[in-house]
């Protein structure tokens, strides 16, 4: 029998106002699969991984994590969800300015009441920030930003990750870095991933691809 899915969005639909974003949309995600999100700008790619995650409202349809409907769930609920079963990485990093490098990966522990440094440091060395972990955000490129808000993404070994644009800012080495870490936490801790970009590279990575707009 079929493996159920990680993640599952059935028929969901948004807008903004009279304007659609998307509507009818469905899309599976099973543990250990890595999918691409591919589109043009505006075609609403953000917009579904905010869906997805509980941090927007849906206006029709479902969205389920391990069989958990979201609509469900209070404010506290999808907190909790997303505390301990999901990653994400945003377009605009969000990474605290008033912590260091090594606070801001280990947030996500924190906030589980957990404590492995091991760990966090074991994440700064996967994305090339081992010697960087007592630095301020404001001492840091877009790009080391970037590699920040994946290990945080990462660090507490979420079920769902949802990636916005992760190697955008990020040189061909680095992003080729950074994939191939997402593909070993995809394969090795059976991650899902939906991954949002328009590398051709990147989507060269993918299980599979799903086309937006």
């Amino acid at each position: 029998m079929r493996e159920l899915p990680l993640l599952e969005a059935r028929a969901i639909a948004k807008r903004y106002g009279d304007t659609p974003v998307f509507a009818e949309l469905s899309l599976t995600l099973q543990a250990g699969e890595l999918v691409a999100l591919i589109g043009e700008s505006g075609s609403g790619k953000s917009t579904l991984l905010n869906c997805l995650a509980g941090l927007d409202h849906i206006d029709a349809g479902q969205v389920l994590l391990q069989g958990q409907d979201l609509a469900l769930l209070d404010e506290a609920g999808l907190a909790a969800l997303r505390r301990d079963k999901l990653g994400f990485v945003f377009q605009a990093f969000h990474v605290l300015p008033h912590l260091t490098v090594r606070d801001n990966v280990g947030l996500p522990l924190l906030l589980q009441r957990r404590r492995d440094p091991a760990r966090v440091e074991a994440m700064l060395a996967a994305v090339g920030l081992a010697a960087l972990g007592e630095r301020m955000p404001r001492q840091l490129s877009g790009g080391q930003l970037q590699r920040v808000a994946i290990a945080r993404a990462l660090v507490h070994r979420p079920a769902l990750l949802l990636a916005d644009e992760p190697t955008g800012n990020l040189d061909a080495r680095h992003a080729e870095q950074v994939l191939q870490l997402l593909l070993a936490q995809v394969r090795e801790q059976g991650v899902a991933c939906l991954l949002v970009t328009h590398s051709e590279r990147a989507a060269a990575h993918a299980d599979r691809c799903i086309r937006l707009g």
